[in-house]
Formats: structure tokens, C-alpha cells, sequence
């Protein structure tokens, strides 16, 4: 009699990610990923805990592979601006997996490595060593933030885009002037949500290291 197949961490983790790619982290579960790899979840629970630890070291793929390859190079800003472009792109490529990392986090090897080349910017800076750990935080928590908003926009269907184009236009050229006039000034200049977010985040992240750059004695 063939017995049932082990399932290697690795394996385990590819089929997760492919599952995470088409829904997201609330309807994933361990029993659904047991049944993609055709075992039971007891057989899974030898490799993970339970399914934040799971969702945690999916997310930690994403980080490793956005630092594969990296090598610091430019000053602080040019460092952190590049590792920030890095995240944003690879958790651009699969969605799902930003809404995990924003919500989970990660401490893997992944997480290490971006963590310890976002430190060493910052102390390259010149700011003391007591300022560092407060920046650095602030700094993750505006990509997570940014890089979470950007990947829920950008997984919904063109049928939800459309929709809600028509429910922005609608918002805004019709805007009452009597009731919102700065609204109604400004209609035909406001851009929808979704519109030039590479820009918005590459200026909206600058901005945050002029702040700090403003600290540096």
C-alpha cells in the first residue's frame, strides 16, 4: 500500500501563495490548502502552527525575493528609496500577499534582511543611534500602509473599476457648488484614488525622509 506523500515546507508554501493570489487572506485556510495538495491539515500542522504562521512565512517569500540580488548602493535616501521601490514592486506582482504582510507581518529571513538594510541607511544618515529604531518604524509603517493600499486597489475586476469610476464622476462633477464649493472648484483637477500611485508614492515617501533628514544634527 502507497502511503500519502509529504509535503515539503517549500511545497507547502508555493501552493499557498497560488491560493492567496486568486482570494485573500480571510477565506484562506488551512483545511482549503490541505485540499489543494490533497493531504489533511494535521499533515500541515507538523510545518506551521496555525494559519497566521503560515500566512507569515508566504509573506516572507515575497521579501526574500524582493532582496535577491540587492546591493546598497547611493547614499541613505537613494538606499531606503530603492529598498522601498523593491517591496513595492514585488508585492505588486501578487496582490493578495501584500493585504497578508500589511495585516501579519513577518519574521523570517526575508524580513531580517530589509530590516537590516533600512537600519543601516538610517545610521549611514548621521541621525543617533536612539533616533534610528523610531524612524525605521515610521518608515515601515508608511510602505506597509502605502504598499497594502495600492495592492487592494489594484485587485479589483475592470467590471468594480468601471463601477466605481462612474460613482467618482458622478461624486464629483456633480458636486452641489452651494454645498461643497471647493469641491466643485477644483472637480475637473481631482484625480480618482487610483490614478499616478507610483508617483504619489515616490513623493509621498521623499516627503518622510525630508523629515528626517531635517532631524540629523
Amino acid at each position: 500500500m502507497t502511503g500519502r506523500r509529504r509535503w515539503s515546507t517549500e511545497e507547502i508554501l508555493d501552493t499557498a501563495a497560488e491560493l492567496l493570489r486568486t482570494s485573500d487572506a480571510e477565506s484562506f485556510s488551512v483545511r482549503k490548502l490541505a485540499a489543494a495538495l490533497g493531504t489533511d491539515s494535521s499533515s500541515l500542522y507538523r510545518h506551521f502552527r496555525n494559519k497566521t504562521e503560515l500566512l507569515r512565512a508566504v509573506a516572507d517569500r515575497v521579501l526574500l525575493a524582493a532582496m535577491e540580488g540587492y546591493r546598497p548602493a547611493g547614499d541613505w535616501k537613494q538606499r531606503v528609496t530603492a529598498l522601498a521601490m523593491r517591496l513595492r514592486e514585488a508585492f505588486g506582482e501578487q496582490l493578495q500577499l501584500a493585504a497578508v504582510w500589511g495585516r501579519y507581518g513577518s519574521g523570517g529571513t526575508g524580513s531580517r534582511l530589509v530590516m537590516e538594510e533600512l537600519l543601516q541607511a538610517l545610521r549611514a544618515s548621521g541621525l543617533p543611534d536612539e533616533e534610528v529604531p523610531v524612524r525605521y518604524h515610521r518608515i515601515v509603517i508608511l510602505l506597509a500602509s502605502l504598499i497594502t493600499s495600492e495592492a487592494g486597489a489594484g485587485a479589483i475586476t475592470p467590471e468594480e473599476y468601471e463601477q466605481g469610476m462612474e460613482q467618482f464622476r458622478v461624486a464629483v462633477l456633480g458636486a452641489d457648488p452651494e454645498r461643497f464649493p471647493a469641491l466643485a472648484h477644483f472637480a475637473r483637477d481631482v484625480r480618482p484614488l487610483g490614478a499616478d500611485r507610483r508617483a504619489a508614492f515616490e513623493e509621498i515617501l521623499a516627503a518622510q525622509l525630508a523629515h528626517i533628514e531635517a532631524r540629523i544634527p
